[in-house]
């Protein structure tokens, strides 16, 4: 329960600044979009920075043998790429991402709960289609690996026969 405090405390924290920043105003997003507005491009990099001075560290501790995190890298499966567009498209459309969306229900905005909904709803959708979509993407990958080896000359369709109804 402590740790759940120490987590709450942080989230609030961290959703104070991205409101101070101006990261939960619609037009500071859309500007940094269209490049009208770049200071939240500035918060971004400032965050990489930091991020960066961190993993450093982390890398020193480990080097000198003491105990500290370690990041596996994880592969990238086509799932990905459509989480990505998804991901956009929702960012896109109501100008927030999951950290200001929910901050902008700490700042009053309830309209911004129908954002929370929405990733809430894909959340529960992905727990239901997301490893049967995973399969379909990768045996979809598999067969476009087995076309790109073909010998040369040869030449694979990438279409499933159809049999005809006679």
């Amino acid at each position: 329960m402590r740790q759940f405090g120490v987590f709450l405390l942080f989230g609030a924290g961290f959703g104070f600044l991205l409101s101070r920043v101006g990261a939960t105003d619609f037009d500071a997003i859309a500007g940094m979009f269209l490049l009208s507005d770049l200071h939240l491009m500035g918060v971004i990099g400032v965050a990489i920075a930091v991020a960066a001075v961190g993993l450093h560290r982390w890398a020193r501790r480990a080097a000198a043998g003491r105990p500290a995190p370690t990041i596996a890298p994880k592969p990238v499966k086509p799932g990905l790429i459509v989480g990505a567009a998804l991901f956009g498209a929702g960012w896109g459309l109501t100008g927030t991402c999951p950290g200001t969306g929910l901050a902008q229900v700490g700042e009053g905005r309830w309209i911004a709960l129908f954002t929370v909904a929405g990733m809430l709803a894909g959340t529960a959708l992905y727990r239901v289609v997301g490893a049967r979509v995973e399969a379909a993407l990768a045996r979809r990958g598999a067969r476009a690996a087995d076309d790109r080896s073909a010998a040369p000359g040869e030449v694979r369709s990438a279409l499933r026969p159809v049999r005809s109804r006679g």
